[in-house]
C-alpha cells in the first residue's frame, strides 16, 4: 500500500552523512510512505545532489525539495536540474521552491527574495520546462538574452512552494501546485491557512482542488527517547524562534511577550548557532520552561494511535497530505503502521504519487 497523503523529510534535524538518506527512502517505501520530501541546508544537505541520490535508490515515492531558493542557482541550472529528476524518476519529481531567510542571503550578497521575482521565475520555469526557447526575458527574477533546454526535453514539472504568509499563501494558490506549511501552525492557523490557497487558487482561474496543502506536522512519538523528544519539539521549537520568531508569532496569534522573554533569557541570547543542532540535554531542559505547552501543542506525540489521531485531525482541517516532521522512517515505523492499519478505505486513492501531482 502507498500512502501518497503521508510524506517525510530526509535527513532531518543534523545528519552526520547525507548517505543516510539511503536506508531511509528504502525504509519509507517498505513502509508505505508516499512522499519524500528535501529541505536544502549548505553544509551536507545541497538539495540538487540530495534529490538524485533520492531518486536513484527509490522506485515510487514521490520527491520534492521544500525548498530550495531560485537565487542560489542560474535558472538554466534549475532548469535543467528539475528536467533531469523528472526523466530520471519518472516524474516522480516536484521543484520546491521557498523565500529563505533574510539575514542568511544578506551574509552571503544575495538580496531578499520577492513575490514578484518568485512568480516570475514560476512562469519561466514552465516555459522552459514546455520546450519553449526564451528570448529577452526581463523580469523581476532577472534579465536573460536567450534560454532554453531544448524542444526535444519537455515534461510537465509541478511546482511546491513552502507558505507562511498571506502574500506567499496566495502566490501558491495562484501560481503553483502544492503548497508546504509550516511546523507547529495551530489548528486554527493551519485551518486559514489552507483556506487562504485555496481561495487564491479559484479567484486564478484554477480548480483549488488541484493545489495540494500539505500540512508539515512534527511526529514525535513516546516510542523515542526522552532526551531525542526533547530535541524534536523544544529544540526545533527554539531554532524557529531564533529565526524568525516574529512571523511564528504573528502568524499563530500569540503573545509576543512570550517571544521577547525567550530572546531575552541569557541562554539564548548568547547561544552560538541552532539551539536544535546544538544544545545539550541539559540546555534543552533549560530551555523548556521558555517555551509554552500550547506552542508546542500542535504536534502529534503519545502512543502511535495517540499520533495518528492527531494526524488525521490535519486532514479534516483541510489539508490534503501530511508531511509527518522531524522524524526518520525507523523512528516513525510504529505510528505509520497503525495509520495505514485505521486508513480510510478509498479516501486518498486520487492522489498521485508527485507530492505536487
Amino acid at each position: 500500500m502507498q500512502m501518497n497523503e503521508l510524506g517525510f523529510y530526509t535527513l532531518a534535524g543534523q545528519p552526520k552523512s547525507p548517505a543516510d538518506l539511503i536506508d531511509e527512502v528504502r525504509d519509507a517505501e517498505a513502509q508505505g510512505i508516499g512522499a519524500c520530501f528535501i529541505s536544502e541546508r549548505f553544509n551536507i544537505k545541497e538539495a540538487a545532489t540530495i534529490c538524485g541520490a533520492v531518486g536513484a535508490v527509490s522506485t515510487r515515492i514521490g520527491i520534492a525539495t521544500a525548498a530550495t531558493n531560485h537565487n542560489t542557482r542560474h535558472p538554466m541550472v534549475t532548469a535543467a536540474h528539475a528536467m533531469t529528476m523528472s526523466k530520471l524518476t519518472g516524474n516522480r519529481y516536484s521543484l520546491g521552491l521557498g523565500r529563505g531567510i533574510d539575514a542568511a542571503f544578506r551574509a552571503y550578497g544575495l538580496p531578499s527574495i520577492t513575490t514578484a521575482q518568485l512568480e516570475d521565475f514560476a512562469q519561466l520555469m514552465r516555459r522552459l520546462w514546455r520546450g519553449e526557447t526564451v528570448i529577452g526575458h526581463d523580469g523581476p527574477c532577472g534579465r536573460y538574452p536567450a534560454l532554453s533546454l531544448g524542444a526535444d526535453y519537455t515534461a510537465d514539472i509541478p511546482l511546491t512552494f513552502v507558505a507562511f504568509g498571506p502574500n506567499s499563501l496566495a502566490l501558491g494558490g495562484r501560481a503553483m501546485d502544492a503548497v508546504v506549511l509550516h511546523t507547529f501552525f495551530t489548528d486554527e492557523t493551519t485551518a486559514r491557512c489552507v483556506r487562504a490557497v485555496k481561495q487564491a487558487a479559484e479567484a486564478a482561474g484554477r480548480d483549488p482542488a488541484k493545489v495540494r496543502v500539505w500540512s508539515c506536522f512534527a511526529t514525535i512519538g513516546d516510542h523515542l527517547p526522552e532526551p531525542v523528544r526533547l530535541k524534536k519539539t523544544v529544540g526545533r521549537m527554539a531554532t524557529y524562534l531564533q529565526a524568525y520568531g516574529d512571523l511564528m508569532v504573528r502568524t499563530n496569534n500569540w503573545d509576543p511577550a512570550v517571544l521577547a522573554r525567550f530572546r531575552a533569557d541569557p541562554l539564548v541570547a548568547n547561544f552560538q548557532g541552532a539551539i536544535d543542532a546544538r544544545a545539550t540535554t541539559e540546555q534543552l531542559e533549560r530551555i523548556a520552561p521558555l517555551i509554552p505547552e500550547a506552542w508546542l501543542a500542535p504536534a502529534a506525540g503519545g502512543s502511535a494511535a495517540q499520533c495518528v489521531e492527531k494526524i488525521r485531525g490535519q486532514f479534516d482541517l483541510g489539508c490534503d497530505g501530511v508531511i509527518l516532521h522531524g522524524a526518520s522512517p525507523a523512528d516513525l515505523a510504529p505510528i505509520v503502521a497503525e495509520y495505514q492499519r485505521t486508513r480510510p478505505v478509498g479516501r486518498f486513492d486520487h492522489l498521485a504519487a508527485n507530492p505536487a501531482g
